[in-house]
């Protein structure tokens, strides 16, 4: 799984000019699922969406998760994020997982966020044409991937 990991003052997702998802201050999480993801990928995703401190305390530090800001999430699924560019010019998608697996793991990224939080997780919809409009706060934006859990 790999996602992109935006904190924003705000940020919705529009489909066919209704909107599915919007928050006010808190993470936009663009989410890539590849066909080898387990649950247990999900799982430490899940918990580092979560428990990640990536907005500001009192003192102007990095300190607080969403969390701890009571902050919301709008979750994007998005299989662009595994594009390879390294032939042509022409990005290849194969190493994205496919709808029947990709879609199951979005809905429980949503869930097990939405537990997590005590909260519902706002959602685009899977496979849609979606328009994301968000305002970048900071711009504090982070990418990991679960292929290389050591580096985060």
């Amino acid at each position: 799984m790999r996602a992109v990991i935006q904190r924003v003052t705000h940020a919705s997702c529009t489909v066919d000019d209704h909107i599915t998802g919007k928050i006010e201050h808190g993470l936009l999480v663009l989410l890539g699922v590849e066909e080898e993801d387990t649950s247990e990928d999900l799982q430490w995703l899940g918990q580092k969406l979560i428990n990640l401190r990536i907005f500001s305390d009192e003192q102007g530090l990095i300190n607080k998760s969403i969390q701890d800001i009571q902050g919301n999430i709008l979750l994007i699924s998005q299989f662009t994020l595994f594009a390879q560019t390294k032939k042509g010019n022409r990005p290849s998608f194969l190493r994205a997982g496919k709808p029947d697996k990709a879609k199951p793991m979005y809905e429980e990224m949503g869930k097990f966020l939405s537990d997590g939080l005590g909260k519902t997780v706002q959602m685009g919809i899977f496979g849609a044409d979606m328009k994301i409009d968000l305002r970048n706060d900071g711009p504090v934006t982070i990418i990991m991937n679960t292929k290389d859990k050591d580096n985060f």
